[in-house]
Formats: structure tokens, C-alpha cells, sequence
């Protein structure tokens, strides 16, 4: 059973529900976002875990935790969550936790990785699939698949292709990691 952590739009969220993965709960750290309505639409539970209705952010990562285990998740995929998680919530998920990222890793970490690539000028980003630990972006790399930048390319128009990518990899990686 998976469980999905989600921040905005959840367009990765739309690809993972698309697939047809076991999808059984999903938690955001922001009120009314899209992807809590597209949970919701579907039927999936969907919780919001504000940080500031905590009285710090390790006790809001442990009630997160204990709402999944409620539901029976196994794997947690983190599908645009912009929060770092914290001991207790690594702790209970560890090694089954995984997130997707917009440039290859380990040379890209952080919330910005287009911008990050088109300004350090290089030829090519990637789709990454990697296990979340407690560092940014430093777990270990499951999958990755090569983006081309092409001449012309925005920020807007490079986001896009590279989320498609994800929007194809991310299911893939998490339906054999289902299979396990």
C-alpha cells in the first residue's frame, strides 16, 4: 500500500493514480491544494499535516506517520513535498520512502534543480528516482533518465519536459519497487 506526500498540484500524484498503484492515503503540509482535491476525487484518503498545528515539525512528521500506518502504507512516495522529513518519521519509514527529483543527483540538490542546471550552463538535467534520508536530496539514486536543455530553453519549457519524464519514470519505479 502506498501512501503519497504531496505540497501543490500533484500532477506527479495524477501519474502515479493513473498507473493504477495502490494508492491508499495522502498528506500534504498545505491546505487546499489540488492534489489533496485529486485524492480526493478518486476516493483516497487525504489529510492536511500543517506544520504550524504542531507544536514543532518532529511531532507533526510523527502524527503523519501514525495516519499512514493507520491506513496500512508501506512505501511513502514523496510526489512535490517540500519539507525536509525529520527523525521520527525516517525512523518508521526508512528505506521505503522515495521522491523524484528534476536534475541528476548528487550534482543538483535543492528546491530549484532547473534553474540550478540551466545556470550552471550544462548540456543536460535528468529525472531522478531516489530513496529520501535525512539530507537533501542525498539519498541513494534508484533511477534516472536524461533531458536534453535545447538552446531555446526557459525554465517553463524545460519543467515540462523533464516533468514528463517523471510523470513516466515515477510509476515505473514505484510499481517495481510495489513488486518487491
Amino acid at each position: 500500500m502506498i501512501g503519497v506526500l504531496v505540497s501543490g498540484e500533484g500532477t506527479n500524484l495524477q501519474a502515479l493514480l493513473d498507473a493504477g498503484l495502490p494508492i491508499v492515503a495522502v498528506a500534504s503540509n498545505k491546505p487546499g491544494v489540488a492534489a489533496l482535491a485529486r485524492a480526493r476525487r478518486v476516493g483516497v484518503a487525504a489529510a492536511v499535516f500543517d506544520a504550524s498545528d504542531y507544536e514543532n515539525r518532529e511531532a507533526r512528521d510523527e502524527a503523519m506517520a501514525d495516519w499512514l500506518e493507520e491506513r496500512g502504507v508501506e512505501l511513502v512516495v514523496c510526489a512535490g513535498f517540500m519539507h525536509l522529513l525529520r527523525k521520527p518519521f525516517l525512523e518508521r519509514f526508512g528505506g521505503r520512502i522515495v521522491n523524484t527529483h528534476s536534475a541528476p543527483l548528487p550534482d543538483f540538490p535543492g528546491a530549484h534543480p532547473i534553474e540550478d542546471v540551466l545556470a550552471a550552463g550544462v548540456p543536460e538535467t535528468a529525472a531522478t528516482v531516489h530513496y529520501v534520508d535525512e539530507g537533501v536530496d542525498s539519498g541513494p539514486v534508484i533511477a534516472t533518465e536524461r533531458v536534453p536543455i535545447r538552446p531555446d530553453d526557459t525554465a517553463e519549457t524545460l519543467r515540462a519536459r523533464v516533468q514528463a519524464v517523471e510523470h513516466r519514470l515515477l510509476p515505473q519505479v514505484v510499481r517495481a519497487l510495489c513488486a518487491r
